[in-house]
């Protein structure tokens, strides 16, 4: 694979990028950004820095994902578990994002994303509401990656609100047919795309932690030591090679691993 400007020639994210076999991309990634706080308490810094730095990062895997073409990126900003932690970082938090909406959407229009914040947004403060709906309506023609961010997210109460929306519509419209998974995952937030191909989880944590429980069912798992902050293009780069290293069964015969389902 060859992309200009991608990476510098002669770089080691330019010789990993030759290696890319495009053909057989994830087409939708998942990743689980964890290890801001462990990266700053190391550097004996606030942790409101790991979530500082942390945004590079952010900044680095969207352009790099949406220039290898996939077709989705979901990424998990913020748990319903997240409101434990203290308010002043909450607070922080709120602010960081507010802050990339505003910075970064017309780089997100440059190549053509189109923004999507799943979860239960509505029990956001009304500043982030605002910051996400301007976001997603600015960039709702766009025809490029979705870049869907997770926040205020639980992947149990995704299912809930699922079920909920469905029993809605069905006592709405008196049906009483038997629900599949294929009813059940069209009222899914992220009904538009395919399932997660790979998932990567930065920090070295061995967990879900509860994202994307429907969806991730047979996507391959990626875990590296490294934390958020320093996770940039080289090691999605790493990420994607060992994805297309491996077989992907579904549970039952041997397959190629290849994009999509």
């Amino acid at each position: 694979m060859e992309m200009e400007g991608f990476a510098p020639s002669g770089s080691t994210e330019a010789e990993l990028l030759q290696r890319i076999d495009e053909g057989r991309l994830p087409r939708h990634l998942a990743v689980i950004m964890d290890g801001n706080g462990r990266w700053a308490e190391s550097r004996r810094l606030p942790r409101v820095a790991g979530h500082r730095e942390g945004i590079e990062s952010v900044r680095e895997i969207v352009e790099s994902s949406a220039l290898l073409g996939l077709e989705a990126l979901t990424l998990y900003a913020f748990s319903v578990e997240n409101w434990k932690r203290p308010r002043s970082e909450v607070r922080t938090l709120m602010t960081l994002l507010k802050r990339y909406l505003r910075r970064e959407l017309d780089r997100i229009h440059r190549h053509n994303i189109r923004f999507l914040a799943i979860g239960r947004i509505g029990e956001l403060e009304e500043s982030v509401r605002t910051e996400l709906q301007h976001a997603m309506s600015a960039t709702a023609s766009n025809t490029g990656m979705r870049l869907y961010v997770a926040l205020n997210y639980s992947g149990r109460a995704e299912i809930v609100d699922a079920f909920n929306l469905l029993l809605g519509e069905r006592k709405k419209n008196g049906d009483a047919a038997p629900v599949d998974e294929e009813l059940i995952a069209r009222h899914l937030y992220t009904s538009a795309v395919p399932d997660p191909d790979l998932l990567i989880r930065t920090s070295g944590e061995m967990r879900i932690s509860n994202f994307l429980l429907w969806q991730i069912a047979y996507s391959e798992i990626y875990i590296t030591p490294t934390y958020w902050p320093d996770f940039r293009r080289r090691h999605l780069l790493e990420a994607i090679l060992e994805f297309q290293k491996r077989d992907r069964r579904y549970g039952g015969l041997q397959a190629p691993c290849e994009g999509g389902r």
